[in-house]
């Protein structure tokens, strides 16, 4: 791809934001209008975490696949089919009259939304060569990621009180046509230098990986962990991962690239990225609860109830970037678990009568975490891999998000969902639960950010880049990758 003028450059970057603004805005700004979508469609608790599962399910299983296709035939190209997937699956969730409707029309929006985050992260890193201006480029498209989780429930609470939740998808639809007509006038076409084969089976076996353990933890509250649906599907997740551990590494283009996780750093960013968003994920799931059905609130001041998290996500995560980019990522993945510490140990507090400034501190520290954690997280996976492998590296960081906003989705609403109809003390007892999990995933982000950013695990990254340019140059490959194809 010949060298872009710097504005040039920038214009794409801001595409690319907005291409990702709507995809990940749209897990948070759903969860805002989950009360009202209980009381219109008459859904049940398991109803509600497959509203948000269906979308984060669906990214997580994909990501990896649209990454890799899209450096094979064509990031632009695969990035506008995104675009118009997403923007008509938005349409048909606007018009949903049934709760099984929107959560299909919720599945079809996610199969666009995998050809947009890593496919945009990829765009992004080939598109600034300089190591120092791509890494602040990174540096701010992992925040868009932040601000949009952010901001998401404050839009979506404007969005419920105003129009109705119906809204809150509806309003995706001129923006993805918008950002479709300014991909094509301005993002430059790009591909990998070596293309990747399709891997059905790899594809397969992570769908029954993933599908498999969040449909046992969502249905577990119902069918109880003993009984044989639940223990059948944690099996099958079981024989998924011995099967993409004994299949991936004998081909010659893995969905799965394993070769990648002999970098410490990138296996730790995975980690903290299924961590961080785990533990965002729950927080919004059960606070948009905690403040509508417990302490009466509307969605309109739900969301304005956290309004100080989007807040410090806007003058905080640029500041992150530029840090991330002069002195690494230590510091502020440090900080980003700390705070998620913090903000899970504070909320064990929270009861039906804590008063409002006391709440609004708590989420502070979430808006710490979440304007720390993601430019350091994105930096970390992709900044040392070749170039080659920028959209694999990109899809697997965010399938380790969408898995982790998945599974705290799931696991929350098992925790709280039996006691949602009791509300006041009922729920905010059951809900503490999800804030010691919460506490412990902010001291695992802790202790895997002082490992990643270590000499050892720099050593680690400089290997598996090498290794990579090796294959790509026409070296031989390692003796556990050659096999089938």
């Amino acid at each position: 791809m010949p060298e872009l003028s710097r504005r040039r450059r920038l214009l794409v970057l801001a595409i690319c934001c907005a291409g990702v603004i709507v995809v990940v805005m749209d897990i948070s700004i759903v969860n805002v209008a989950l009360p009202a979508m209980r009381r219109d469609l008459h859904a049940s608790m398991s109803g509600l975490q497959w509203t948000i599962d269906a979308y984060t399910l669906v990214l997580a299983g994909f990501l990896v696949l649209a990454g890799s296709t899209a450096d094979r035939v064509g990031r632009r190209r695969i990035f506008q089919v995104g675009l118009a997937v997403f923007g008509l699956g938005s349409l048909l969730c606007g018009l949903a009259p049934t709760l099984p409707w929107l959560i299909g029309a919720r599945a079809l929006q996610a199969v666009g939304g995998t050809m947009l985050n890593p496919v945009a992260m990829a765009i992004v890193a080939t598109t600034f060569s300089d190591p120092a201006e791509r890494a602040r480029a990174i540096g701010v498209f992992g925040s868009m990621t932040g601000l949009s989780l952010a901001l998401g429930p404050v839009l979506g609470g404007a969005l419920v009180d105003g129009f109705g939740w119906h809204s809150v998808f509806w309003i995706n639809v001129p923006i993805t046509a918008a950002v479709i007509v300014c991909t094509a006038l301005f993002v430059p076409e790009s591909r990998a230098p070596r293309a990747r084969r399709f891997d059905p089976v790899g594809q397969v076996l992570v769908i029954l990986v993933l599908g498999s353990v969040v449909f046992a933890i969502t249905e577990s509250r119902l069918l109880g962990w003993t009984s044989p649906v639940i223990l059948g599907l944690l099996g099958v997740a079981a024989v998924g991962v011995l099967g993409l551990v004994g299949y991936e590494p004998r081909r010659i283009d893995p969905l799965l690239e394993l070769r990648l996780f002999r970098s410490v750093p990138f296996s730790s960013a995975i980690l903290m990225a299924l961590f961080a968003l785990c533990g965002f994920g729950a927080f919004l799931f059960v606070t948009t609860q905690y403040l509508q059905d417990v302490r009466g609130q509307s969605a309109l001041a739900t969301g304005l109830c956290l309004l100080p998290v989007g807040a410090l996500v806007v003058v905080l995560s640029p500041v992150t970037g530029r840090l991330v980019g002069a002195r690494g990522p230590r510091l502020p993945l440090l900080v980003a678990g700390g705070a998620l510490t913090l903000g899970g140990g504070a909320s064990l507090w929270l009861g039906p009568k804590t008063p409002l400034p006391a709440v609004f501190a708590t989420y502070l520290l979430f808006g710490i975490f979440l304007s720390t954690v993601n430019p350091p997280i994105t930096n970390t996976a992709v900044s040392g891999m070749p170039r080659s492998m920028a959209g694999v590296a990109a899809s697997l960081a965010s399938a380790g998000r969408q898995t982790g906003t998945t599974l705290g989705v799931a696991i929350s609403g098992t925790i709280v969902g039996p006691v949602l109809p009791g509300g006041g003390t009922a729920f905010t007892g059951a809900e503490r639960g999800v804030w010691w999990m919460v506490l412990g995933l902010g001291l695992g982000i802790v202790g895997l950010g002082l490992l990643s950013t270590g000499r050892w695990a720099l050593n680690t990254a400089a290997r598996a880049a090498a290794l990579f340019e090796k294959v790509d140059g026409g070296g031989d490959l390692p003796t556990a990758s050659i096999g089938r194809r």
